[in-house]
Order: C-alpha cells, then sequence, then structure tokens
C-alpha cells in the first residue's frame, strides 16, 4: 500500500533583539545598595573602599529613618535567545521567521531552553530521536551534502529501507525540514533554530524522493527506531482518509512494538480538513497532533476529532470557526513554517530556508522535540513512559477554542515552556 506524503508550510512573527540568558554576569550591581527612607525617598548608595555589598547593606540598615537597604539586583530577559541569523545575517535573525518558536501563537522555545539550562541539558542532550521520514540530509556522501545547520555529531546510525542500505540520505526535503524543528544547531550563528537541539537524530528512510512509501517499509522502520535506542518517533505522513486499521496491521503492530519499548510515537493527524485523525496517527499508541496557524487558529487543512491530542503550529490559513476570535479564515493566510532544507526538490547540495512547508506534518515535530525536553528535564524521572509524556504535555498545553479538550484542539497548544517547567507541578 502506497502512501501520499501531505507537506506543511510556516509563520514567522518578529521581536526585539534579545540578549542571551548567558550575557548577565552579576546577580547584583557591584558596588551599589539601593536605600529606601521612611519619608518615601530612595538611592543608590555606593559601597565603601574595599566594602562588601552585604556588608554596606546591613551598615545602612542600621541607620534611623532606613527603612530598606538591599543589593541593587539585576533582571534579565526571560529565556535564551540565540544568535542565529535566519535570512537577515543579524542576531537573532531567526525570531523575524520562527514565530512557531515564539510566545503567544508558538510553543515558547526561548523559555523551554532556559529550562533546559538549568537542568543541566540543554537543549534535549542525551535523548535519541528517531526521524521516520524521507531521510535527513545528515551525511557528505556521493551527490549528497550535510545541512549546513547539522553537526556530523548530531546523528546516531539510520537505514535507509527504501533502497535498502544503511544511507538514508534524504532526496526530497521534507525529512530535512522535519528534523529541523525538531533538533537543527541553535545558536551556531547558521540558519534558524531548532527545538531540541541538544538531542540525537536517528534518520530512518522510508519515504522515496516523490514523498511516498509503503507500509511494509514503514513497519520495518518503526521497528529498527525503537530496537535502536530511539525514544521518540516522528511519524509526519499519513495515509488517505479511507484508509483502516486493518488495512494496515503490520504498520500498528510495529508502533505497539515501540509503545512497549517504552517509546514515545508522534504523527501527524492529516491535511485532509477530514473529521477524523488519519492513520497511522489515529492509532491509540500514537500522540497525534494537529495544527494551527499564525493567529493560533486550527489551520484549515487540519484534520479533528475525537482522536486528536494535541496542536502545534503548521502554518497556513484560518478554519472558519464562528465565534473564535483568533480565527479569520477571510484574511490572508499567516506565514509558513521555516527550516534549513533544499531549495529545489531534488537539487541536494543548494540548501536554504525556502518557503511552501506548512501542514500538520510540520505541527509534528515541534510535539516531538518538546517531548524530548520534557525526557531531559528530569521533571518526570529518569525514564518516562510514553503514558507520561502524553499527560504532561496535555495537562501543560494552553486551551484554545471552547474549555477542555475539543474535537478543534485537542487538550490545546503545545508549550514548551511549560512542560518543561519545574514550578508547575507534575499530576
Amino acid at each position: 500500500m502506497r502512501l501520499s506524503l501531505v507537506s506543511a508550510l510556516l509563520c514567522a512573527a518578529a521581536l526585539s533583539v534579545l540578549l542571551p540568558a548567558a550575557a548577565h554576569a552579576e546577580r547584583y550591581r557591584p558596588g551599589e545598595v539601593v536605600v529606601r527612607y521612611d519619608d518615601g525617598r530612595s538611592e543608590v548608595v555606593k559601597t565603601r573602599r574595599g566594602e562588601s555589598v552585604p556588608a554596606a547593606a546591613a551598615r545602612l540598615r542600621a541607620k534611623p529613618g532606613v527603612l530598606s537597604a538591599t543589593a541593587n539586583y539585576v533582571a534579565k530577559v526571560s529565556g535564551w535567545i540565540p544568535p542565529d541569523p535566519g535570512r537577515t545575517k543579524t542576531v537573532a535573525g531567526w525570531q523575524s521567521l520562527q514565530w512557531n518558536f515564539m510566545p503567544e501563537t508558538g510553543v515558547n522555545a526561548p523559555d523551554a531552553w532556559e529550562n533546559l539550562m538549568r537542568a543541566g541539558r540543554p537543549g534535549g542532550r542525551g535523548v535519541t530521536v528517531a526521524v521516520v521520514d524521507t531521510g535527513i540530509a545528515y551525511s557528505n556522501r556521493g551527490r549528497f551534502l550535510r545541512s549546513p545547520d547539522f553537526a556530523p555529531h548530531r546523528f546516531v546510525r539510520g537505514y535507509d529501507f527504501v533502497n535498502n542500505d544503511p544511507y538514508p540520505n534524504d532526496d526530497n526535503g521534507h525529512g530535512t525540514h522535519v528534523a529541523g524543528t525538531i533538533a537543527e544547531g541553535t545558536g551556531n550563528k547558521v540558519g534558524l533554530t531548532g527545538l531540541a537541539y541538544g538531542a540525537k537524530l536517528m534518520p530512518i528512510k522510508v519515504l522515496d524522493r516523490y514523498g511516498e512509501g509503503d507500509s511494509a517499509a514503514i513497519a520495518k522502520g518503526i521497528r529498527f527506531a525503537a530496537d535502536k535506542g530511539a525514544k521518540i518517533i516522528n511519524l509526519s505522513f499519513e495515509f488517505p482518509p479511507e484508509i483502516t486499521r486493518s488495512q494496515i496491521p503490520n504498520i500498528l503492530d510495529a508502533i505497539a512494538h515501540a509503545r512497549a519499548k517504552n517509546v514515545l510515537v508522534v504523527g501527524a493527524s492529516g491535511n485532509a480538513a477530514a473529521a477524523a485523525v488519519a492513520y497511522p496517527a489515529r492509532s491509540r499508541d500514537v500522540l497525534s497532533v494537529g495544527a494551527t496557524t499564525q493567529r493560533g487558529c486550527q489551520a484549515d487543512y487540519s484534520n479533528e476529532g475525537r482522536d486528536l491530542d494535541l496542536v502545534a503550529p503548521g502554518g497556513g490559513e484560518d478554519s472558519n470557526l464562528p465565534g473564535e476570535p483568533n480565527c479569520q479564515p477571510t484574511a490572508s493566510a499567516g506565514l509558513d513554517i521555516y527550516q534549513m532544507t533544499f531549495r529545489k526538490e531534488r537539487q541536494f547540495r543548494r540548501f536554504g530556508i525556502p518557503k511552501g512547508f506548512i501542514g500538520t506534518s510540520m505541527a509534528a515535530p515541534h510535539v516531538t522535540g518538546a517531548a524530548a525536553l520534557v525526557i531531559a528535564s528530569g521533571i518526570l524521572g529518569p525514564d518516562p513512559t510514553p503514558e507520561a509524556i502524553e499527560r504532561r504535555l496535555e495537562q501543560t498545553a494552553r486551551d484554545l477554542g471552547p474549555p477542555g479538550p475539543d474535537e478543534h484542539y485537542g487538550a490545546g497548544l503545545l508549550d514548551a515552556a511549560a512542560a518543561t517547567n519545574p514550578a508547575i507541578p507534575v499530576t
């Protein structure tokens, strides 16, 4: 059985350039004490020569008329803003394109990145993610080149189940784009950013250069990933709506095998604007992901229904959902989803940041990347189950539409920062 791959696009929201969190070196200003007086005044008082700030604060507090004397503490911007140029060649230029990683209608990557830095595993370090797709531009081999925004050490051994060889190079561009959202190089001053930039990627090629693959290859790819150490498997493809579970038992068995090995499987809900999630994401053993637009509305192509678990940015046009202020179906479409991949189809040596990628294929890797961050954070313990990861992502999602889970948005919009925030209790 052949599978039609439906691509996905992006959208961008510009932010002011902010300093990275690492740029602040002091918790408070050296040599300064803020003094408040009982007459309402306050001033900054310099310490004496050789006097520490705590000693000066204690001395000043003892004076008559002083209500308080404290160090002049320094605040900083929330979240880490990496210096990746996007298309602008300026520091943090990625923000002009990657609205999907920002707060509001994105997944709030900067605060999630800082949470992982505090946990000592930046970018999801130590987690392996399998991208079961068209392959990835992971190596320099023959006519293929590695994407310049991927370091060679970012990859573990994968396999090509289309050509039956150990070289899963991408000859379509879709898999490289998906892998970029999950773990593209971040803070390296190249291109754009990836959500779980410290994770390892396992390239598994099951779709050919036309974005099509059969159920036998897909099932083998899922089993390979589960058996070779992947903690998360990303499936950014769909079968046509008429395909039922009885027609792809080999794939469902492979997904159940992965689940039994404590591997989370994440799948795209499908791009047919259907009232039911497409397989394989419809399986109860898959965390299904629908798509939202730059305005925070359900994307008009995104499959929905009771089997939908979460939504994440996929770009494109808004659905016509009366009464929802985020939805403007008659307005122009929001931005696409951008990552570094081939400039033109089958030109494997020319990388850029192309337009034209929207869809649930682009939404699913946001959830995969966030799951890698949750695992690495240790919030759920050293080896959390797929059920625990799903529960954490759903319970920290931002509710959209009517209160509570619904057929358009599932549990809500992925919030990577909330999911990795240790201050939010695990329930």
